[in-house]
């Protein structure tokens, strides 16, 4: 018999080809009148293309946002806001943007228009991370979430492949976690399954035909579905894994999800049969095949597969295991740091998950 609780998270989403175009009237039905326009210093140049957009809201552009969040980077931001005195932020990027105008809304309450430019599904998110002395904490509040979020597949044309595939996988993990969350249910549970499917078609396309509208409209389609579940459900360990090689070694955010989920997958393959079930038919494969079929998509579209090949030392992997293993969260199979170090070690090397 069906048992369960699901909470909507309200927002407005505009979602197609030449959307951004709406970006002023999106701020001005927010109440915004003095904005402060986030990216990171590669997209400045996009930055200053939003500020044209939304003319004389415009207060000013930040354009420092980087991965994890330092809190460094939270103080210096709310120093600008508190001078220039802001009502509301435009945030044009991939989750290091948004993770940052989540920041500020945590600590300001200011109202946030997301416009996201690659795969990572933060914007659907009221889950907010802070990186302090090496440490990634993460917390889940409703005033971080954004209002109003502009997909527009255009923005990510110019992704090249090697972004555009690990910013994928990284939107597949969430949905792989959602399927086998302590709190699960059959919406998010449909969501998570197309949400795989999506982007499993999608991501192959992309990587040999970056110029494919419809395939990237696909892909964001699916990235907007897995940000969807990772705010409305709970992740298990491989969220923990990467949240501690992100925030305590520095790795790169979606590259480490590319590499350490089908891992975590295999991790848990015994422990959750029907998320293996969704996983299998998203991919077109048998349940037992789920987690190889993750590394197989990260292969055939030229992601990474292996920690070694990110920047992890392999010295590192038994602080790695030490500091995941700690406080851990809810997991379908009971987290032991033996297994935690096999899979940590098996992610390092990358070796195609049932093969070791």
């Amino acid at each position: 018999m069906l048992d369960f609780n699901y909470n909507a998270l309200s927002g407005r989403v505009i979602f197609g080809p030449g959307k951004l175009s709406q970006t002023r009237a999106e701020a001005e039905a927010l109440g915004m009148t003095k904005v402060l326009v986030l990216s990171t210093p590669h997209q400045r140049d996009l930055a200053e293309n939003v500020a044209d957009l939304l003319g004389d809201l415009v207060t000013g552009i930040y354009d420092q946002a980087v991965m994890h969040v330092p809190v460094e980077t939270i103080a210096d931001v709310m120093d600008v806001v508190s001078q220039l005195d802001i009502d509301g932020c435009v945030s044009i990027g991939g989750g290091s943007t948004v993770g940052l105008a989540k920041a500020i809304a945590l600590e300001s309450g200011l109202p946030i228009l997301a416009i996201p430019t690659t795969y990572a599904g933060s914007e659907m998110t009221p889950v907010w991370g802070m990186t302090k002395d090496g440490i990634k904490t993460t917390g889940r509040d409703p005033r971080v979430l954004p209002k109003t979020v502009i997909y527009d597949p255009e923005l990510t044309v110019g992704l090249p492949d090697f972004i555009s595939g690990p910013s994928g996988l990284n939107a597949i993990a969430h949905c792989v976690e959602a399927l086998y969350s302590e709190t699960q249910n059959p919406v998010t549970s449909l969501m998570a399954e197309e949400g795989i499917r999506a982007l499993g078609e999608s991501l192959p396309v992309i990587v040999k035909q970056p110029d494919n509208m419809e395939a990237r409209a696909k892909a964001l389609y699916g990235a907007w579905l897995s940000g969807t579940v990772l705010g409305a459900v709970g992740m298990a360990i491989h969220h923990k894994l990467c949240h501690t090689l992100g925030g305590s070694f520095n790795l790169p955010h979606a590259e480490v999800h590319t590499v350490v989920i089908p891992h975590a997958t295999y991790f848990n393959r015994d422990h959750a049969p029907q998320a293996m079930s969704a996983i299998g038919r998203a991919l077109n494969v048998e349940a037992d095949e789920a987690a190889g079929a993750l590394y197989d998509l990260a292969v055939s579209i030229g992601a990474p597969v292996s920690l070694k090949d990110i920047g992890m030392l392999e010295g590192d992997l038994d602080k790695a295991a030490d500091i995941a293993t700690t406080n851990p969260y809810y997991n379908p199979r009971a987290i032991d740091r033996a297994g935690v170090r096999e899979l940590l070690e098996n992610a390092y090397r990358g070796t195609r998950p049932g093969s070791e």
